[in-house]
């Protein structure tokens, strides 16, 4: 078995005048979140192989706090994270099976939908995915990303 681990960015600031989505920073309650997700992923001993990571400023300093708690890793930016859909998604996570443990750090819509479509098969079905959520997967080791093919053993937010 392996281990995909889908981290949602911690609450964000809203935009200000003229600031691009992208460029938003995490509020302090969000990097609150973020050092909270951290010691979750220590304590439960989830430290990934490899992380791919949306280029966007609040996925960056969400993965800063993990890095500081957990220490280095090896973290990726992927472009094709920010506004991703879940085949999108798939497709980046099916790119790293060589991976035990990877770790996907992003954006609502498409990690919920994933989390779901990898679980139960139907991308239609998520319950939603809160700011700095965690969810693990556990996937056959070997095998292709498709729907339904995953176990969802953990779900967790601060």
């Amino acid at each position: 078995m392996r281990e995909l681990i889908l981290l949602r960015h911690a609450h964000a600031e809203p935009p200000q005048p003229g600031q691009a989505d992208f460029d938003r920073p995490l509020s302090a309650e969000g990097l609150a979140e973020a050092d909270a997700v951290a010691t979750w992923l220590r304590d439960k001993a989830l430290v990934p192989d490899r992380v791919l990571c949306s280029p966007s400023r609040r996925t960056r300093e969400t993965l800063d706090a993990v890095v500081e708690v957990v220490g280095n890793l090896d973290k990726r930016l992927e472009p094709a994270i920010y506004e991703a859909m879940p085949g999108t998604l798939a497709g980046l996570v099916d790119g790293h099976r060589d991976a035990d443990r990877l770790m996907v750090v992003g954006h609502n819509p498409g990690l919920e939908r994933l989390v779901a479509l990898l679980h139960s098969g139907q991308s239609g079905e998520y319950r939603g995915m809160p700011p700095a959520a965690i969810a693990v997967l556990s996937l056959p080791a070997e095998a292709a990303i498709e729907p339904g093919i995953a176990t969802l053993s953990a779900f967790w937010w601060p």
